[in-house]
């Protein structure tokens, strides 16, 4: 069997990101509700259904006790390896501190080497939660902002086959070359919850990956087109992330979920907030249930899943990436969604 990266481009041409082709759904694998045993399954339920591709979270640490931290890394090789077609990659990297830049830029060549075709990036500008347990003194937000521009300029010269001297702000270089570069350069995606980083994405990435808030949203994602019209650049990917899980009832599917309303205060993705404990006791003090179901997807009925996901595509995204938070039952949830809600979402008789 021909497994080239052009190959899989070719036949996958329709469900590949940045190709240009009609709405796509996503699948997030949760590293901080799952252990890595759990999510290969649920990687390989994820292509059983025709999800157009997958990511799983990069976190050091998850946002409540008890939780899961597996290394991203590992289990996304794992699932390449599990996994025959799906597009796969992190959603997102923060090369910033736990991750350098160069290293980064190795493990995603590595995994498109042994996955041709398939590998993606996301990137991101971190959170104090994942960085200070491994040492760094969390920066104010246009220092956050500024690392991930310079981690991006170095991963996109060695992907392009650079040997890299480099002396920046924040990172070094001494002759940094991918001595392992696959046929195809994989598509970076980047992170972003402002203008500016939306313009860095922009400039430096090949899509945008934000939340689908209504309120936030519209803003990123017109600072985002206006800098690649600037730039002379297609749109290339807006990705909207939301959370959703199904249950055979509604009350499972809230119990099986809730631990989410700690991603819920927006002070987690910029302040100096590292202690899942507190975090998770702040959140549930700020939200509460009704909160947490106007953000997460949750519920038994697919056809209210579907309805939810139609709103999120009038904000104009190409790609609606909808994380697995289905904690009562992770992998039949992947099924229903193959089985119900992305069918009727395609327009395809169940």
């Amino acid at each position: 069997m021909d497994v080239s990266a052009n190959a899989v481009v070719e036949r996958y041409r329709d469900r590949l990101p940045g190709t240009g082709a009609v709405m796509r759904y996503w699948t997030q694998l949760a590293t901080e509700q799952f252990a890595p045993s759990e999510l290969v399954p649920q990687a390989q339920a994820a292509e059983r259904a025709s999800f157009d591709a997958l990511n799983v979270s990069d976190h050091f640490q998850p946002w409540w006790e008890p939780g899961h931290s597996g290394h991203a890394w590992t289990i996304l090789g794992a699932i390449g390896q599990a996994t025959e077609r799906i597009p796969l990659g992190t959603g997102v990297t923060a090369p910033v501190f736990r991750h350098n830049p160069a290293t980064t830029a190795q493990f995603i060549a590595t995994v498109e080497e042994l996955c041709p075709g398939r590998a993606f990036l996301g990137i991101g500008s971190g959170e104090s939660l994942n960085e200070s347990p491994c040492g760094m003194d969390w920066p104010p937000v246009e220092e956050q902002v500024d690392r991930m521009e310079e981690a991006l300029e170095i991963i996109g010269c060695l992907l392009d086959g650079e040997r890299l001297d480099h002396e920046g702000r924040f990172y070094r270089t001494k002759h940094a070359y991918l001595h392992t570069r696959p046929e195809r350069r994989p598509p970076i995606y980047v992170s972003a919850f402002g203008t500016r980083a939306a313009q860095v994405a922009a400039r430096l990435g090949d899509g945008l990956w934000t939340l689908a808030d209504p309120e936030s949203a519209p803003e990123i994602i017109e600072a985002y087109r206006a800098a690649r019209d600037d730039a002379g650049k297609d749109t290339g990917e807006i990705i909207l992330q939301t959370g959703f899980s199904w249950a055979e009832d509604d009350d499972a599917a809230l119990e099986g979920s809730r631990v989410w309303k700690a991603t819920m205060p927006e002070e987690y993705f910029t302040d100096d907030w590292y202690d899942p404990e507190a975090m998770q006791a702040h959140a549930d003090e700020q939200f509460s249930d009704q909160d947490f179901l106007e953000q997460y997807i949750v519920g038994s009925d697919p056809e209210m899943h579907a309805e939810r996901i139609r709103e999120i595509e009038k904000l104009g995204p190409t790609v609606v990436c909808l994380q697995n938070a289905s904690g009562a039952d992770p992998v039949r949830a992947l099924e229903v969604y193959g089985e119900q809600v992305l069918p009727a979402l395609r327009g395809v008789p169940v």
